[in-house]
C-alpha cells in the first residue's frame, strides 16, 4: 500500500522531514513532525498522516 499525502503543503512538509533524516539530522522524528506541522501550516490530520508515514519506515 503507497500512501500519498493529499495537498502541497503536507507533500513539501514529506519531503523536509525526509531530507532532515536523510543528512543525519539529530531531532528525533517526531520533532521534527512538530516544526514541520508550525513550519507549513499543517492541519491536525496532516500531522496525524507524518506520524503513521514516518513512524511506520524504518531506518
Amino acid at each position: 500500500m503507497n500512501l500519498q499525502p493529499q495537498g502541497e503543503d503536507l507533500r513539501k512538509a514529506v519531503k523536509w522531514i525526509s531530507e532532515m533524516l536523510q543528512t543525519g539530522c539529530d531531532e528525533t522524528k517526531m520533532a521534527l513532525i512538530e516544526k514541520a506541522s508550525l513550519n507549513y501550516d499543517l492541519k491536525p490530520a496532516d500531522q496525524e498522516f507524518l506520524m503513521r508515514f514516518f513512524c511506520k519506515k524504518t531506518d
